[in-house]
């Protein structure tokens, strides 16, 4: 590899670790507790400012739970293979199908069978979600709203607004998840006579 072709990849980890922070719901502050990096070099790291070394990567992937060479976005050794790597979260699964840095990302996401489904838990976070049900019946609250959605619906919602997402009936969830940062958009919308009733 080429100096240039170095320099183009290190220069993408600073957006890769921004975007993994955000996505997983980290704030500087509590990365820089879990990891023991002070969060002005975490801060100086994420916008470029600081060079990535190994000292300051091994930390994060471990805190994120990716290998090393995902966090740098090394170049691929010519393996046309996709090796995915699931990532247990809040008691569900997710599968990252996409690997650049920055833009829109893509998971699998599967919600588990329950014998007693879990209380909701509204969340928020910066960013703009996309979903499609691929399998079993997802129950998603989102601000005031209670909407059930049957294999093949698809929603799309600003994630600072409180919401949840768990199976309706205690069956298993699989989904399609695309997670993109604020301003981007798509058009599709879940069909609202879905809603749930007290």
């Amino acid at each position: 590899m080429d100096r240039a072709t170095d320099d183009e990849v290190l220069e993408a980890v600073g957006p890769r670790l921004r975007a993994l922070r955000r996505e997983r719901g980290i704030t500087l502050a509590a990365l820089s507790a879990t990891t023991g990096v002070s969060e002005s070099t975490l801060s100086r790291l994420e916008s470029g400012r600081r060079r990535p070394s190994l000292e300051l990567l091994l930390p994060l992937a471990r805190v994120f739970g990716v290998p090393l060479d995902d966090l740098v976005g090394a170049p691929r050794t010519g393996d046309p293979r996709i090796h995915l790597k699931p990532v247990s979260r809040f008691g569900m699964t997710f599968v990252p199908l996409s690997r650049r840095p920055g833009g829109v990302h893509a998971f699998k996401m599967v919600i588990p069978a329950r014998p007693e489904p879990l209380a909701p838990d509204p969340q928020t976070h910066e960013g703009f979600e996309w979903l499609y049900v691929l399998h079993g019946r997802l129950r998603l609250v989102l601000g005031e709203r209670d909407l059930i959605l049957p294999s093949g619906e698809v929603a799309e919602f600003d994630t600072s607004l409180p919401h949840w997402l768990g199976s309706a009936d205690g069956g298993a969830v699989e989904l399609l998840i695309l997670f993109g940062p604020q301003g981007v958009r798509a058009h599709v919308r879940a069909t609202p006579d879905r809603e749930r009733r007290p």
